[in-house]
């Protein structure tokens, strides 16, 4: 067994450890970056991501990523689909703020390439195992290599940013574990080789279901459908799939080509009631997760870890532990107005499996007074392109 020392022991090396560990070096404060996936595998799986304008401007200014803007696309609103009709929101005229379409891996992509240069002690095939003694000023993190060999990492802060299955939550939670909420519907997604179908996202709310009509890249597009979620996702045939997907989309000739790639997505949001307990934190999926349809998930996770840096930095440099012991309380206000406002766009948007005809007639109504209203339609803007960011 080795033992090694440490400020800050980072356990995940998705876009919120590494960002993490890229604003901690900015204020020269030394941390490992562990995670049990290989290099490969982070950079190339293929995720969702829209970036609010906060994100996309942390990205830009502390010099992670300029291909925000050459690979990814801006994208200045939203169309909304009912009534067989399209409805734009227009965020750029309505509050001035924008969101990009770049996916995760290539924001994982970027980060990687930052830590790298910058000489990051960053660990791919590396399993942490446990984190012991939290509550005390010297927390261990017990990880172990591809050959076996345990290590030990002292630290000043452990954060878990290891997603959903944290390792780290146990030490920060307990047996309490926090609050779960699972919708009655899942996302079929498919990823298919055809041209965009519209310049910027279409969420549809039909009497068949919910569509979402995304984008990957010029070449690669990705779509939804709202199913059951015990579907299976291979039991469609191509055409079924994209007839299902047209019959849904009234109005809009969507772009068809070859699938490559089917899923079903469940629906599922949690909230752990802390997110620290001692020198231990969880950031991003360790502490929470949305549904997909606020657009929230990574953006939630950045906007963690600008609020904890501020609380390391101030905690470690200058020995002051006022903004450290707040942090799950203001982290937790932001989680809370995420989570609204990815219920509010997925019960507008979803049909619940018995509604009545009385919920199909409000629905549509709450759908209008959105985009019938300036007032609606800047609180989507507002919400959907992001809060200021709370430590910077």
């Amino acid at each position: 067994m080795t033992a090694e020392r440490t400020q800050v022991a980072i356990i995940g090396a998705g876009p919120a450890g590494l960002l993490l560990s890229h604003l901690l070096a900015e204020a020269e404060i030394d941390s490992i970056v562990v995670d049990n996936r290989t290099r490969e595998e982070i950079e190339t799986t293929i995720r969702a991501g829209i970036l609010e304008q906060g994100t996309v401007e942390v990205l830009t200014e502390t010099g992670i990523s300029d291909r925000v803007h050459t690979v990814g696309d801006r994208h200045s609103g939203i169309h909304l689909g009912f009534d067989g009709e399209l409805h734009h929101i227009d965020f750029g005229a309505l509050i001035g703020r924008n969101v990009w379409l770049y996916p995760q891996h290539e924001v994982l992509i970027d980060l990687i390439a930052a830590r790298s240069a910058g000489g990051q002690d960053l660990r791919f095939g590396v399993t942490a195992e446990r984190v012991e003694d939290a509550d005390s000023l010297r927390p261990r993190v017990i990880t172990r290599d591809t050959d076996g060999t345990e290590v030990t990492i002292e630290a000043d802060v452990v954060v878990g940013a290891d997603g959903s299955r944290s390792v780290v939550r146990e030490a920060v939670t307990g047996s309490h574990g926090g609050f779960f909420h699972e919708y009655p519907f899942a996302w079929f997604g498919i990823l298919c080789e055809a041209p965009p179908s519209k310049d910027e996202l279409i969420y549809s709310n039909s009497p068949d279901g919910f569509a979402l009509i995304s984008q990957r890249s010029p070449e690669v597009q990705r779509m939804y459908f709202q199913c059951d979620p015990d579907a299976d996702p291979n039991a469609m045939s191509e055409a079924e799939i994209w007839d299902e997907l047209q019959r849904r989309t009234p109005g809009t000739e969507l772009k068809e080509g070859p699938i490559f790639q089917r899923d079903v997505l469940r629906f599922r949001s949690f909230v752990s009631h802390r997110m620290q307990s001692g020198r231990a934190v969880i950031v991003g999926d360790a502490a929470h997760t949305v549904p997909p349809t606020g657009a929230k998930g990574m953006n939630l996770a950045v906007a963690d870890v600008v609020l904890l840096n501020r609380a390391i930095r101030t905690l470690l440099l200058d020995g002051d532990g006022e903004d450290f012991e707040n942090f799950t309380d203001e982290a937790l206000r932001r989680t809370w107005k995420a989570q609204q406002f990815s219920w509010w766009m997925t019960s507008m948007l979803h049909q619940q499996p018995g509604a009545s005809d009385f919920e199909r007639h409000r629905q549509i109504a709450e759908l209008r007074t959105v985009t019938d209203s300036e007032a609606g339609r800047r609180y989507l803007a507002e919400a959907y392109t992001g809060w200021p960011l709370l430590g910077r």
